[in-house]
């Protein structure tokens, strides 16, 4: 399986990229093949004589390569020019990846997190799935918000066929996944309707037999209110390492567009999030 990893030369990435744990977590998703993309501004200049801006930049992309290559996987290096999220999604498309990953810095003492500028364009367009890995930044270093990726999933779904696309995702995850927290949350005009929570009761409980049966640990959460604040009070409740949810395309155009939920999720929560998009349409 191949990974478009892209990086922006930072501390910040080189923290992720440093972490054998976090690789070792990439490892049993199943991904062996690292395409790290760097991608600069159109307007900087690395050909004109005596500028060292290519050197630096290829310099500081091998040595982030050789921490890749350090943990056993392939890793090809990519240098281009252009708008990042164009570039990280039009790579991901040309090489065929099975995951996009992105770095995302947020501000541990403010109780709001926050998407970067780059992660959240990638995240509205990406037609591949897309983690958004949370690096928590302190007043003179970095941190990785959970080295453990994939340990403690939180699944969000309203059993739309995105939603369900989505947790295709547990068949990659299930060698790193020991435990997942299926939610569905009902919102609170729909709970007056007969049968609604024991119908979401009965679908999480098969959608839990699978994980089951693949080893992982799961419970079931049915919840009232407003989905983005009850899946962070999930959240916040169960310590997820990762949030998986889909994100839904509003129209069968190529760039699709991140519903209003992800968004937020994405945004807000603050652990690392695994996008799923919409199948694409030919």
């Amino acid at each position: 399986m191949r990974a478009v990893f892209a990086t922006d030369l930072s501390d910040a990435i080189e923290t992720a990229l440093e972490s054998r744990i976090c690789l070792e977590c990439l490892g049993r998703y199943g991904i062996t093949e690292v395409h790290l993309l760097n991608v600069t501004s159109p307007n900087v200049t690395t050909g004109m004589p005596g500028s060292d801006v290519g050197r630096q930049t290829r310099r500081g992309l091998e040595r982030q390569a050789d921490l890749l290559r350090e943990e056993g996987f392939d890793v090809e290096t990519h240098v281009v020019r252009g708008t990042p999220h164009r570039r990280i999604n039009g790579l991901a498309e040309q090489v065929g990846a099975d995951l996009i990953i992105v770095g995302s810095r947020g501000k541990s003492p403010l109780r709001e997190r926050f998407i970067g500028g780059t992660a959240r364009d990638v995240a509205r367009t990406a037609v591949r799935p897309l983690l958004v890995q949370r690096i928590v930044e302190t007043e003179d270093e970095h941190e990785i918000a959970n080295e453990h990726l994939f340990q403690r999933v939180l699944y969000a779904t309203d059993f739309s066929e995105n939603a369900e696309r989505a947790f295709e995702q547990f068949r990659y995850l299930q060698e790193a996944t020991q435990e997942a927290t299926l939610l569905h949350v009902t919102p609170p005009e729909r709970r007056s309707e007969p049968d609604v929570v024991e119908d979401a009761e009965a679908r999480l409980a098969e959608l839990a037999d699978r994980l089951e049966g693949m080893g992982i640990e799961t419970r079931t959460v049915v919840r009232e209110g407003e989905a983005v604040e009850e899946i962070l009070a999930a959240e916040a409740e169960f310590d997820p390492t990762s949030i998986l949810m889909g994100s839904r395309g509003r129209s069968r155009i190529r760039r699709l567009l991140l519903g209003s939920t992800s968004e937020k999720v994405t945004a807000r929560a603050s652990c690392n999030v695994l996008l799923v998009p919409p199948r694409q349409f030919g």
